[in-house]
């Protein structure tokens, strides 16, 4: 079993194997593994062939595949480079790629259900999600029988699909309001003993699990890239890709020098963007039309010790805000290149590269990692059976709150119904 310490990274004191906070100070925890070489365990499927590097004590069965990671021709001849490598988190069997949720969220849900087990409690695991994470923790949950609840904006019903049969003991709420009023109510309902938060970037093993596209990629290029590219929400993948290749570093074999970390988001939508370039943004909910909005969350780990800030610091990196058209055009571009489908959250990372590309912040010859974090939902619909996940409860995002005034379903009945939908399907 891999064996590994958590440490905070303000106070510096070891904490308990499966704590989400210091009660010294509010910065993140991060794993320590005792294992310092990178080693693949080929007796294990998928993500676990990371096991080592994974804070769990045994892999979660039935569930958690893995990237993968290519050197690109199509784009790479699009954008005029030489060593730009994909990692592909989603369906695509041609090039080996079965996850079947098509989403990198696949990567973070495995693990933390895993350790959720491994906490030997009746609490029920709660999840806000826009409706990637919601789909991947579905299908993890499934695959370990564990009760969920799963908190979700309107927007995100329709993404709630999986290629098993759900479990029964799965809650599905929808939150009259965005992503980040789904996380306030999820945080309310956690508070309550009979269920616990999973953490967000606060659960190394939802990062560490984040973290497998820099292990994966670095295996496949034999050395850490120069240039990483990714689309964020919350930033908890750059922080992710960070941690690993701190991790790489202390390996010894792939290079001393961190990845430049380069961040997108989906203007004007854009907090983390506003914050790195001291720019404005709109404060409230996020107007309609987003081109992706999974990639807002107004509440993101930027400025905490070990957040996103940092991670950008550490690794001289850049933040990018791409319109809506500049994320179409490179969709499209990606698309007809590459020969796959990709969510519209992947094309806001390539629309960063064409950017940096252009203002010749990488060169010809660099070594890049472009993390395309979902794609492949069209070939999946087209071969796989795929499972839609009913919305249960519909709620206000006042609910739970000491100021609730919620007219359709008071804190009381809320939790009364939650009891009801479980007990009935168990």
């Amino acid at each position: 079993m891999g064996e590994y310490l958590v440490r905070c990274l303000g106070c510096g004191y070891v904490q308990p194997p499966r704590a989400l906070a210091c009660q010294n100070d509010d910065s993140l925890l991060r794993t320590e593994y005792i294992t310092k070489r990178l080693t693949l365990r080929d007796d294990l499927p998928g993500l676990w062939k990371f096991y080592d590097w994974l804070p769990v004590k045994e892999p979660l069965r039935g569930s958690g595949d893995k990237p993968v990671t290519y050197k690109s021709k199509g784009l790479a001849r699009e954008l005029g480079l030489e060593n730009l490598y994909v990692s592909f988190s989603g369906y695509w069997p041609e090039r080996g790629a079965k996850m079947t949720t098509c989403s990198f969220k696949d990567l973070e849900a495995p693990p933390t259900v895993e350790r959720m087990i491994e906490r030997g409690d009746d609490q029920i695991l709660v999840v806000a999600s826009a409706g990637n994470t919601a789909r991947a923790f579905a299908q993890a949950a499934s695959a370990a029988n564990l009760p969920l609840i799963l908190v979700v904006p309107p927007t995100g019903l329709d993404r709630l699909w999986i290629c098993e049969k759900p479990a029964d003991n799965i809650c599905v709420i929808s939150v009259n309001g965005d992503y980040t009023e789904s996380i306030d109510l999820a945080g309310r309902l956690a508070a309550n003993p009979r269920f616990v938060g999973e953490g967000g970037a606060r659960n190394v093993a939802r990062r560490d699990g984040m973290g497998i596209v820099m292990l994966d990629g670095v295996l496949s290029m034999k050395a850490l890239p120069k240039h990483y590219f990714q689309a964020i929400g919350s930033g908890t993948g750059g922080i992710a890709a960070w941690e690993a290749s701190l991790r790489l570093i202390e390996d010894g074999r792939f290079g001393q020098h961190l990845p430049k970390l380069h961040l997108a988001q989906n203007s004007p939508c854009a907090p983390i963007y506003a914050a790195w370039t001291g720019s404005k943004m709109e404060t409230g909910r996020c107007p309609a039309g987003m081109y992706d909005d999974v990639l807002f969350n107004r509440k993101p780990p930027y400025g905490v010790k070990g957040g996103v800030k940092e991670a950008l610091e550490e690794t001289d990196g850049e933040v990018y805000g791409i319109s809506n058209q500049e994320a179409r055009l490179a969709q499209k571009l990606f698309e007809e290149s590459e020969d796959i489908d990709i969510l519209p959250a992947a094309a806001v990372a390539v629309a960063a590269l064409q950017k940096a590309v252009r203002a010749g912040t990488v060169e010809k010859n660099d070594l890049i990692l472009l993390n395309i974090t979902g794609g492949g939902v069209s070939r999946a619909k087209e071969e796989l059976d795929m499972n839609l996940l009913k919305c249960d409860i519909e709620t206000e995002p006042s609910a739970l709150s000491s100021t609730s005034t919620s007219t359709s379903t008071s804190d009381t009945d809320l939790l009364v119904e939650i009891d009801e939908i479980l007990e009935r399907r168990v």
